[in-house]
């Protein structure tokens, strides 16, 4: 899908897909809410979005979508680059696009979409293996000054307040601005659960479980009845 409120930038765009085998453009408009009410009633994968257009700026677009679909930014703007990271885009194009740039934006979409197909079918690739070395290791937190970088590896568990997360790793805390719900879709599955709506954990870091209470270090956290079914799946015990 491309939203634009450009006519011309979406002719830019709808040129370079059609140069791309593995796009279909099932959908472009200039008007917002006519693609909420689109992706409302139809499935998409991938959309191209504006960032300044009347009615909802394409930031607001994306708190409405609530991750529904992948998102490639397109904009003539700098600025908006940094606010991006929050809602998990995958990609910052500026305008004027060129092929090679849309192209390179594309990938990093099917990129994304692959390795997580790839955890939810397969769990964690061998080590060393070609699919290990082509699936990300770490992530980016958005915190109130810059974006810090955070390696799986490294993490114990994530708990959820009111208007920030708290990523607990080995080294430490730190408060992101990103939500739960965000932060999960890019951690690896099954590696990382859900386990109650505040809180995240690895598994590979669980000390112990009792009941429905796990056991990080001295810190024990919940398990609620509605993620304790999935969470005993992938707990095993001898």
């Amino acid at each position: 899908m491309i939203i634009d409120d450009e006519p011309l930038a979406i002719k830019v765009i709808q040129n370079h897909i059609g140069k791309i085998t593995s796009l279909d453009l099932v959908f472009s408009t200039t008007k917002v809410m006519e693609a909420l009410v689109y992706i409302n009633t139809h499935p998409v994968d991938l959309i191209f979005l504006d960032v300044q257009m009347p009615d909802l700026t394409g930031l607001q677009f994306m708190r409405v979508l609530n991750g529904r679909a992948k998102v490639i930014l397109t904009t003539a703007y700098q600025q908006y680059a940094f606010d991006s990271y929050e809602y998990d885009v995958v990609d910052y194009c500026l305008k004027p696009i060129s092929f090679e740039r849309l192209l390179k934006a594309t990938q990093k979409a099917f990129n994304q979409v692959n390795t997580a197909q790839y955890l939810m079918t397969y769990g964690n690739p061998p080590e060393g293996s070609v699919a290990e070395q082509t699936i990300p290791d770490c992530l980016f937190l958005k915190t109130e000054y810059k974006l810090q970088k955070v390696f799986f590896r490294d993490i114990l568990y994530l708990e959820g307040g009111k208007d920030y997360v708290t990523v607990f790793t080995l080294t430490g805390k730190i408060l992101s601005l990103a939500s739960l719900s965000r932060l999960q879709q890019n951690l690896p599955y099954p590696q990382f659960m859900r386990v109650h709506r505040s809180f995240i954990v690895a598994l590979n870091k669980i000390d112990s479980i009792e009941r429905q209470r796990i056991y990080i270090g001295k810190v024990i956290i919940p398990v609620s009845d509605s993620y304790k079914d999935e969470f005993a799946k992938h707990i095993k015990g001898v």
